[in-house]
């Protein structure tokens, strides 16, 4: 009987010790699982994994402040859209490793001038869209391999106090940085940009007799959303604008204009944004595309022209999107007759390409057709074979080309006189020894 029970005792033991090292196993696989997930921080942060390069993304979380438990090993630090005003001395100075900080879209107007201080590796500072007045060259000497400095939209008041800014942006080998900010204050020189800006005048009084100049309404800055990362996005949904604003970003990979008054796009409107990609042109007034108004825009993959006034394309207007995948074309009185033709004859030779909305307006007969339909329709009224009736009889009009070639040698008077024979064939026989 003890044997019995030390046996029984001995086979629980060892049941317990299996579901023990599984429920290890388990909570091992789990842990594992985690480490690879995304973590989260305080403040809604997500730290994560991307191509080698560790990422905290703290954007759009209502941040007034830098948090101090964030992870010190990042290469790049997203705060977009958050709340900060004021850079304090060593903010970020914990972050060794930083490659990139993004800090667009907050409500910065001063930065103390040992903010960055302890970024040795950061290339890429992005402080666009905010509301710097005044910051001091002093401010990049902790950055040495800092390449990429966006400093746009930004209310810049263009007095002595900026002069050594502008002289740090206007140094040759900076020619990716500060690129599109402009003066916003004296009006003398309201929408001058830094890069081009005569440091000399900072510091001189302005003239008594000075013309103070009205501000335009054209200027890219002031009137569109600018956004660089992660992906360049000019954003000018109703602005109001007439016409395709000058000075886009060349590094632009999507752009809005849709909700605007623009009634003509012209030559080589968007030749300088060669690596445009979306172009969206919805709820405009257009009623003319010039040839060549798309120059230059050979990686754009998808176009939206639906909403517009648009008849008819021009001959050659979309001779250069060859990499074109999306064409919104609904919400147009397209008129169907002759000109419409080039329309489809171009989406026939690109059959890669989806479009949509190409429906007849006018004339009334074909109204609400697909202008596909409308096309093919005018087609079949043109015979695709000449008949001929050789006899002038009632029989069968269609001739095949046999038919026509037997009747010829039959009837001679059918060639023209050139070509008639005057007689048989002689033929001489040549014998080759």
């Amino acid at each position: 009987m003890r044997l019995f029970t030390g046996l029984l005792l001995l086979v629980l033991f060892i049941v317990a010790e299996a579901r023990r090292g599984k429920r290890l196993g388990q909570d091992k696989l789990r842990g594992r699982s985690k480490s690879n997930s995304v973590k989260r921080f305080a403040g809604s942060c997500k730290e994560y994994i991307e191509n080698g390069d560790k990422f905290l993304d703290c954007q759009d979380c209502h941040l007034t402040a830098v948090l101090l438990d964030w992870p010190e090993d990042i290469d790049h630090l997203l705060l977009a859209q958050n709340r900060l005003k004021v850079l304090q001395d060593n903010t970020f100075s914990h972050f060794r490793n930083l490659v990139s900080l993004d800090l667009q879209l907050n409500e910065i107007s001063l930065i103390m001038e040992g903010a960055f201080s302890g970024l040795s590796k950061l290339t890429t500072l992005l402080l666009q869209h905010n509301r710097l007045q005044v910051v001091s060259e002093a401010m990049f000497i902790p950055m040495p391999r800092l390449r990429y400095l966006r400093l746009h939209d930004n209310p810049w008041t263009c007095n002595c106090q900026l002069d050594s800014l502008v002289h740090f942006l206007q140094v040759p080998s900076n020619r990716y940085m500060g690129n599109f900010a402009k003066c916003a204050e004296p009006t003398r020189f309201w929408g001058q940009q830094l890069k081009t800006l005569d440091p000399k005048l900072l510091c001189m009084p302005p003239m008594q007799s000075q013309v103070h100049l009205p501000r335009l309404h054209s200027d890219t800055a002031l009137l569109c959303h600018i956004r660089d990362f992660p992906k360049p996005l000019l954003d000018c949904r109703s602005r109001g604008l007439n016409a395709v604003p000058p000075d886009i970003p060349e590094n632009t990979v999507k752009m809005d204009l849709a909700f605007n008054n623009i009634t003509q796009l012209r030559p080589k409107e968007f030749v300088t944004i060669k690596d445009l990609k979306l172009l969206n042109l919805s709820c405009n007034s257009l009623e003319r595309i010039d040839t060549a108004a798309f120059s230059g825009l050979l990686h754009l993959r998808e176009l939206d022209l639906s909403n517009n006034s648009l008849h008819y394309f021009n001959y050659g207007v979309l001779e250069d999107l060859y990499y074109l995948r999306t064409l919104s074309l609904g919400g147009n009185p397209w008129i169907c007759d002759y000109n419409i033709h080039y329309l489809i004859y171009w989406l026939k030779h690109h059959p890669a390409v989806e479009h949509t909305g190409l429906v007849c307006s006018e004339p009334a007969e074909f109204h609400g057709w697909p202008v596909e339909s409308y096309v093919k329709t005018y087609n079949a009224e043109c015979p695709k074979d000449k008949q001929v009736d050789l006899h002038g009889g009632t029989g069968p009009t269609v001739t095949t080309s046999q038919e026509l070639n037997a009747e010829t040698v039959e009837n001679p008077d059918l060639l023209p006189s050139p070509l008639r024979k005057k007689g048989p064939n002689k033929f001489e026989i040549y014998r080759l020894s």
